[in-house]
């Protein structure tokens, strides 16, 4: 239980990454938002394929600058117009993966934390509080599984092992 608090916590933290300013688009229509949250106001709409100029990367959200106005939108809603065929060299060895002969980079991450941000780190109340409004009861997941369409499954229990049952 301890493990999951601490992880919550630190979740909780801003890791903000500044992007250089560079031209992307979007692979399918996007909310901009007001704030990197996916619970934050919307504050407008892209289409699939819109040019937007990256301002600035924090965590898996990017903030970004288009004609349909400023905000927050997630970064895997975004590909780089930035691409080379033929990198050689110690470039190469940024190049995580390559789709097909056509060269186009896809390389996804978000910055880990270094072992000065895990000392720094300090619990957020506000912020866990927000969490217990993630919280259904039965009736609440149950109109939600009605409303999706989805079917009911039966699993089978598994026991947790040792280390679990010992709270590690």
């Amino acid at each position: 239980m301890k493990k999951i608090f601490v992880l919550l916590l630190l979740g909780c933290l801003p890791l903000t990454v500044h992007a250089e300013q560079q031209i992307s688009y979007t692979v399918r229509a996007t909310e901009i938002k007001q704030q990197p949250f996916s619970d934050a106001t919307t504050v407008g709409m892209l289409v699939e394929k819109a040019s937007v100029k990256v301002i600035l990367r924090q965590g898996g959200w990017v903030k970004i600058s288009s004609g349909q106005g400023d905000g927050w939108v997630k970064m895997l809603n975004l590909r780089s117009t930035n691409t080379k065929q033929g990198d050689s060299g110690l470039q190469s060895l940024f190049n995580m993966g390559r789709s097909g002969s056509s060269g186009i980079t896809v390389a996804t991450g978000v910055r880990g934390l270094s072992e000065e941000d895990l000392k720094n780190a300090r619990p957020n109340p506000a912020e866990l509080a927000k969490l217990k409004n993630y919280a259904a009861d039965k009736g609440q997941a149950e109109r939600f599984a009605r409303t999706g369409k989805l079917n009911a499954q039966t699993l089978e229990f598994i026991p947790a092992s040792n280390n679990q049952s010992q709270g590690n």
